[in-house]
């Protein structure tokens, strides 16, 4: 066995695998950007070497500069992770002719699996059920249309190389397949560097079901069972679980062993995943299962598989590249219980998703499961790489407990300023559809208006607002000089004769004002208080301190981040209240003509120019940030007065990119 191993990778699986290597008793070694130079994965290294500006293919892209910190630093192993390097059939090359071990498999497999088109026709001659689609050389737009057209609409456009989602893009009509063609090609040139696509049939009702296999150097090619990935928003996966619903043993029979010829056709060393794409109109059935692509290293998903098997699959991938055996036999690997995983995300539901960026002032997961994460309070999400930063994973003996679990979790997290998904997945766990098993692709989609965000603020939040301004007053008044050796204390609520102090106050949520009533027994209570608060949500009874509020006897979180707000953490999501109205927004809004970056990014197509008329929802400029493609469109028909970017230029965050003018304004 090697005795170090350095992550050529960031984030939350440099962490992971730096966690198995310490238990092994290896030296980790991390590589880092200057974006990173603080980052979590950078801390937990034993030694780090700083490798390049922010942009990935400055840094984590770079192999020479990759190699070139393993040599500084000795490193005799290398990990890629997921993502950026992992499936460089080059790099592995590279790796091994620096006489350093690669823990992945064989560059040749990474080939024959890292060409989405290549993959199915090998697939084919092997055997395996692929879906059907266009796969030729021929890339230009009128055979690409024409085979679209023969295949029938919907059709799903795919870049042939990567994953992840990038690339991707399901086109419902033929009038919107070349500017769909455009988008996946550019997104494909950008994250993978080949701008090529295949084209399949659209599956009305898909769930994508994918099967880790596990091979090594002595022959053996093993399965660790199936995962459902289907609850997935734009292709990019949200909630995982292992095994799949609805799954019978002769379905998951045949799907499994798909998978291991799949294997056994590239001669797979190490971890690897077989995607596939399955028809759920009827139920899991083995014959309307097929092969989709080949991630050729470790999925972000592992953990639900690691849960149920009960094994350590990035120690199987250190003890594979040393080359042992791998540890069980088939036969001997189990499948105990159920598990499910939550990718939380840094982005805004209810502003499109659109991701969020900055520092993380608040950041606090839930302690009594297993969290994966590359982040820490204090940290940075950065606007140069994917938007996840933590993964929740569970595990008990039935499915519909796992996501009783699992929705608890989501409901726990804390995070601000920095946006997420937590509320969202909340609301996804707990949805009847998801619990009786009813998921597919489409799901989230089919049922966003109900999971987005509640439809107005809750009445525990408001109590939750209203106790954590009564307890910083009170709190104010104990820690006042005049009033420590006092055996009671006015606080907010004053002093009245023969009756409860009182107070009224108001907060104020997306424009309304809430009015709120205060009623208080001030006592010897040290820093901690109790009182009613009551207003259009009811009442309900307070107690404990500022940041830590009981209401009815359950504790929230609060957070008072200045004078003027007041943070309540409920159900995952954030609840900012004003004490003051609020003045609205800085700056314009999309009522005023003007499109701003919402976020830093980079400028990759210009499908209008100044003077061009548009029609409202019509892309005017597509941003590229954290390796996502957003298109910011017209808010309303009329024609471009002002076009300020172009192509390949960097902008800031609130930048105004282009202006428009509604049709008769000014006439």
């Amino acid at each position: 066995m090697f005795k170090s191993v350095l992550v050529a990778n960031r984030g939350e699986i440099a962490c992971r695998v730096f966690r198995t290597a310490r238990r092994m008793g290896l030296r980790t070694i991390a590589v880092y950007s200057e974006a990173d130079a603080q980052a979590l994965h950078v801390r937990e290294a034993d030694e780090a070497v700083l490798i390049g500006p922010a942009a990935a293919r400055e840094s984590y892209l770079d192999a020479a500069k990759v190699l070139a910190a393993a040599k500084a630093t000795g490193a005799e192993a290398i990990h890629p992770g997921y993502g950026f390097l992992s499936e460089n059939a080059d790099f592995a090359e590279a790796v091994a002719a620096a006489g350093i071990v690669w823990i992945g498999p064989k560059p040749s497999s990474i080939r024959a699996m890292g060409l989405k088109d290549a993959a199915k026709k090998l697939m084919i001659e092997a055997g395996v059920p692929v879906t059907p689609g266009y796969q030729g050389e021929d890339q230009s737009l009128e055979t690409l249309s024409a085979e679209a057209n023969r295949i029938g609409f919907p059709v799903l456009i795919k870049a042939v190389a990567g994953g992840g989602g990038k690339g991707m893009r399901k086109v419902d009509r033929a009038e919107d397949f070349a500017e769909n063609l455009a988008s996946a090609q550019r997104e494909g040139q950008s994250s993978f560097g080949d701008p090529r696509v295949l084209i399949e049939s659209y599956i009305t009702r898909p769930r994508h079901i994918e099967v880790q296999v596990f091979g090594d150097s002595h022959g053996n090619v093993v399965h660790l069972h199936e995962r459902d990935c289907s609850l997935q928003r734009r292709h990019q996966k949200v909630i995982e679980e292992a095994p799949a619903p609805g799954m019978d043993q002769a379905t998951r029979d045949a799907v499994t062993a798909a998978a291991v010829r799949a294997a056994k056709a590239v001669d797979y060393q190490g971890a690897g995943t077989i995607e596939f794409i399955a028809d759920a109109s009827d139920g899991l059935k083995a014959d309307r299962i097929w092969f989709m692509e080949m991630n050729t290293r470790l999925q972000v998903e592992h953990p639900v598989t690691e849960s149920i098997t009960g094994v350590d699959l990035v120690e199987w991938q250190l003890r594979v590249a040393a080359g042992q055996p791998i540890p069980l036999a088939q036969e001997d690997i189990p499948m105990k219980g159920w598990a499910m995983e939550a990718r939380l995300y840094a982005e805004d539901p209810a502003n499109g998703f659109l991701p969020s960026i900055g520092r993380l002032d608040h950041f606090v997961m839930p302690d009594d499961i297993r969290v994966d994460t590359g982040v820490m309070q204090g940290g940075e999400v950065s606007q140069f790489y994917d938007p996840m930063i933590a993964k929740l994973i569970v595990h008990e003996d039935t499915r519909e407990a796992a996501a009783a679990r699992l929705a608890d979790a989501c409901r726990e997290v804390e995070v601000w300023p920095v946006k997420t998904n937590a509320g969202f997945m909340a609301r996804c766990l707990e949805h009847p559809r998801f619990v009786e098993g009813d998921v597919d692709t489409g799901f989230i989609a089919a049922e966003e208006g109900v999971l987005i965000a509640p439809a107005q603020v809750s009445a525990r939040a408001l109590a939750a607002a209203a106790g954590q301004i009564g307890l910083e007053a009170d709190a104010a008044a104990f820690d006042a000089p005049d009033n420590v050796l006092a055996p009671t204390r006015a606080g907010l609520f004053g002093f009245r004769l023969n009756a409860a102090p009182q107070a009224h106050t108001a907060v104020h949520h997306d424009g309304v004002a809430h009015a709120l009533t205060l009623t208080g027994e001030p006592g010897w209570y040290g820093r901690s208080s109790s009182f009613s608060a009551s207003g259009d949500f009811g009442s309900a009874q307070i107690y404990g301190e500022p940041g830590v509020v009981v209401v009815d006897g359950e504790v929230v979180s609060t957070l008072s981040p200045d004078a003027e707000r007041v943070l309540v953490f409920d159900g995952g999501d954030v609840v900012e209240f004003h004490r003051r109205k609020s003045s609205g927004p800085a700056g314009g809004s999309a009522s005023d003509g003007g499109l701003r970056a919402p976020m830093p990014g980079k400028i990759v197509a210009a499908p209008a120019k100044a003077g061009d008329k548009v029609a409202k929802g019509q892309p005017v400029v597509v941003l590229e940030a954290m390796k996502m493609e957003h298109a910011l469109t017209a808010p309303f028909d009329g024609v471009v007065a002002e076009f300020n970017v172009a192509v390949g230029d960097q902008v800031t965050d609130g930048a105004v990119l282009a202006v428009g003018k509604a049709e008769g304004a000014g006439e």
